[in-house]
């Protein structure tokens, strides 16, 4: 069976930069530096995407375009021996299953962006019932649009990788990029913003100290890089053989904490330009408010008190955020989309459909029971699944695929490698550094909770 490729690195970097850069930037980056103290979190962000995310996403890169398969395919047929192959399937095949996990929360949760957006348009028309609904928290309005979300991302899959993931990439990116450049200038021009970009730039280094801060820091570098579930292994199959791929690894890294750092320069600043036009911006605990009352309570309160221009603000915000979401659920959707047509032997567009289905229907029954099973997949898949995940992968490469072969593939993009800073690095640094800061961070996760 003929596999898709990606046309050119820019292709790539746009397609592998949307997957890393979803909600998980625009909303979880903003909100979790609320919580932990703006420039301190920033500040242990930007050295765990680069210290741990980095050489993660790497080992996924290397291990993806060497066996230009499914995660589940590519880590069995990489470690031969037969306790590792097993080991190694397994671990796909939770990959597989944890990416599909996210999607069950992250559509419904890019459900109310695309039911806000609506509802902008809705009072501009003065259709202000259908707001009320489209704004309200519902079961039906939560599977009807987590729905709505789960066909855009399948219709996007369906059509492959050049026509599919590659073009809508290539569309997308530009769009979220322009929206989030375009709200920063103007939030920046407000009353307030510099308060706000004064937290966001310039840490407290005593609360570096705090474990949970470098908790959250990890668990943000994982999920909106979108390591550990095999989205960038898929993506890393489809490059080209001659592709540098430390290069493209240290491209998408940059573009992903960028983009991180540009919307904390849009939300925390209008956090204060909030508060400068009346809204409470602290919670009881004395505290930024943040998570989905920052999103769905202050923004939108701020946007109402823009007068004449904050419908059109409020407009470029939620079409931001779903575009955003967007781009990240087409890699996430591609992981068991791509294992079903390699391991089943199915067409492409029935194994979305198939996927897309079975995903839809698994949103539907977390937003029914949305009180007990929301935050407990939230927490499975991403503080939990994506770094032990990672942690399997940083194994692979550093204890059971031979150190030759990846060498070789390495080789094929950049053949003055060996000699360079990166192999020099690398090898060791994935094989015992990763793993230890992972499980140390695990651990001490464990103990705060």
């Amino acid at each position: 069976m003929q596999r898709g490729q990606f046309s050119s690195r820019l292709a790539f970097i746009l397609a592998a930069s949307g997957s890393a850069v979803g909600l998980g930037n625009i909303w979880g980056f903003p909100t979790n530096a609320a919580e932990n103290g703006g420039g301190a979190f920033l500040l242990m962000y930007l050295i765990l995407a680069f210290a741990l995310a980095y050489p993660a996403l790497m080992a996924e890169l290397i291990i993806g375009r060497h066996n230009r398969s499914n995660m589940a395919s590519a880590l069995q047929s990489m470690a031969p021996a037969v306790g590792s192959a097993k080991l190694g399937r397994t671990t796909g095949l939770i990959g597989v299953v944890t990416a599909s996990m996210i999607l069950c929360f992250y559509s419904i949760v890019a459900g109310w962006m695309i039911a806000h957006m609506l509802a902008t348009v809705a009072r501009m028309l003065a259709f202000n019932g259908l707001a009320d609904w489209l704004v309200g928290f519902s079961l039906m309005r939560n599977v009807l649009f987590a729905t709505i979300f789960v066909g855009f991302t399948l219709w996007v899959i369906s059509a492959g990788v050049e026509q599919g993931i590659e073009k809508w990439s290539r569309r997308l990116m530009p769009s979220l990029l322009a929206l989030l450049i375009g709200l920063i200038i103007y939030v920046l021009m407000q009353d307030g913003a510099m308060q706000g970009l004064r937290l966001f730039l310039i840490p407290n280094f005593s609360q570096l100290a705090n474990p949970e801060l470098v908790v959250n820091a990890m668990g943000q570098a994982f999920f909106s890089m979108s390591l550990g579930v095999g989205t960038m292994l898929i993506y890393g199959s489809y490059l080209r053989a001659d592709e540098n791929l430390p290069v493209a690894g240290a491209l998408v890294t940059l573009a992903d904490t960028g983009v991180a750092v540009l919307a904390g320069m849009l939300v925390l600043p209008a956090l204060f330009v909030a508060q400068q036009l009346g809204v409470e911006i602290y919670a009881d605990s004395g505290s930024l408010i943040a998570g989905p009352d920052l999103i769905f309570r202050v923004l939108p309160s701020l946007f109402a008190s823009m007068g004449a221009t904050g419908p059109w603000v409020a407009l470029a915000f939620f079409v931001l955020m779903s575009i955003a979401a967007l781009t990240s659920s087409i890699s996430m959707l591609e992981v068991p989309v791509s294992w079903a047509v390699e391991t089943r032997g199915i067409s492409r567009l029935r194994a979305s459909w198939m996927v897309g289905i079975i995903v839809a229907s698994a949103s539907a029954f977390v937003a029914l029971y949305f009180d007990a099973l929301f935050g407990l997949v939230v927490d499975i898949s991403t503080v939990w699944a994506q770094p032990l995940l990672s942690l399997m992968l940083c194994v692979f490469c550093g204890w059971l695929i031979n150190r030759n072969t990846l060498l070789d593939e390495l080789k094929k993009g950049c053949p003055e490698v060996e000699a360079g800073i990166f192999w020099r690095l690398w090898p060791p640094y994935v094989k015992v550094f990763c793993p230890l800061l992972i499980l140390l961070i695990l651990a001490q996760s464990f103990i705060e909770r």
